[in-house]
């Protein structure tokens, strides 16, 4: 790549579907935390890392009628299912029609009747809790359901079949490699503590498996450098596993693109997809689709910015795990600084950090 109107052009439009396997890094939960900042961790805490995920198969068996499930982990082993008809989001998931289920974990098994009774978004009390804002869904459905060793068996209001498998999709875009003219701000390489030399903030971690993590009361971290558009980036972070926590406290981290607005980092799997949400320009924009994956996923954003002419406003496009989630954000006038990261007590980790300044987006 020579250019950033090349690099524009590669960056990804949507997900693909791939078996993922995690590879579980060394460490253990500290006493009584529900805060998993690792697979190890979370697995060694129990069943529910597991048994939360994405699950994608069929109705009836027929494979034109694809169904995705996004089942929330909400702690001892209480969780919350959001059937959507037609695939997962960013790849054929109709979001309009959202059926809820209520999950327990009954032995080997996690079984889930329809959500019922008073119910708030994102209430504390699994029993209370909602994933949209509106409850019910004006879509909601008796569905039934259960989980045993990563298959989903399940029924429709009209009795017809639901089988479905765990899966772990993968962002198109993780790992890409910086161009030569790229300035690379956080490298990343497996099994290597990454330097934090073009970062401000040494408090945070340099993590042995290759990843900076935030440390809680560290104060957020920034790049030394200030850029000037046009200019794109790329950024690869992971939000910690927290069953029992709801809202901006969990897994809350931000990215400040250079002189901008906040694009939020959070765990907002299975939710709405709200400003404040995973991929949403916080408080003011909705990401076009949720593509927050669950939980401990690796995730990328891919962020272009151009400054404007006079004639048009500077704005950002925004690409989160291969999918645009903002088109020409309009943002006024022209900005610069530097790329800052947020603390917000949570340990979310980054890697693969990098900008390239020059050309105009072709987009």
């Amino acid at each position: 790549m020579k250019s950033m109107r090349a690099l524009v052009l590669v960056m990804p439009l949507a997900l693909v579907f791939v078996p993922g396997v995690f590879v579980l890094e060394a460490g253990a939960a500290p006493s009584g935390s529900s805060t998993y900042a690792t697979v190890a961790e979370a697995r060694k805490a129990g069943p529910d890392f597991d048994i939360q995920g994405e699950y994608l198969g069929t109705i009836a068996g027929d494979a034109k009628r694809k169904i995705g499930v996004q089942v929330i982990a909400l702690g001892d082993g209480t969780f919350q299912a959001v059937f959507l008809p037609g695939g997962l989001p960013g790849a054929g998931a109709d979001v309009k029609k959202k059926i809820l289920c209520q999950g327990k974990l009954d032995g080997a098994k996690t079984v889930f009747q329809p959500a019922t009774g008073n119910r708030q978004y994102l209430a504390g009390n699994p029993a209370q809790f909602s994933a949209t804002k509106q409850f019910p869904p004006k879509s909601q459905a008796d569905y039934t359901a259960v989980i045993e060793n990563g298959k989903l068996a399940g029924k429709t209001d009209k009795g017809e079949a639901i089988e479905a498998k765990k899966i772990h999709r993968k962002s198109p875009a993780l790992g890409f490699k910086p161009p030569a003219i790229a300035t690379v701000l956080l490298p990343y390489e497996p099994n290597k503590p990454p330097s934090l030399a073009e970062m401000r903030n040494k408090k945070w971690k340099a993590d042995p498996n290759g990843y900076m993590q935030a440390v809680p009361k560290a104060g957020q971290t920034g790049t030394v450098k200030n850029f000037d558009g046009p200019w794109a980036m790329h950024i690869e972070f992971r939000s910690p596993f927290q069953p029992k926590a709801r809202g901006q406290g969990r897994g809350n981290s931000g990215v400040f693109p250079p002189g901008g607005r906040e694009i939020q980092v959070l765990d907002s799997f299975g939710l709405d997809g709200l400003p404040n949400e995973c991929g949403g320009v916080y408080k003011t924009n909705a990401p076009i689709v949720n593509m927050c994956l669950p939980p401990l996923s690796w995730q990328t954003y891919d962020i272009t910015y151009n400054p404007g002419d006079g004639k048009e406003q500077a704005w950002y496009w925004v690409v989160h795990n291969g999918v645009i989630i903002h088109k020409k954000l309009q943002l006024g006038k022209p900005r610069s600084g530097p790329i800052n990261l947020q603390d917000h007590g949570n340990p979310v980790a980054y890697r693969n950090i990098w900008i390239v300044q020059g050309t105009k987006p072709t987009r």
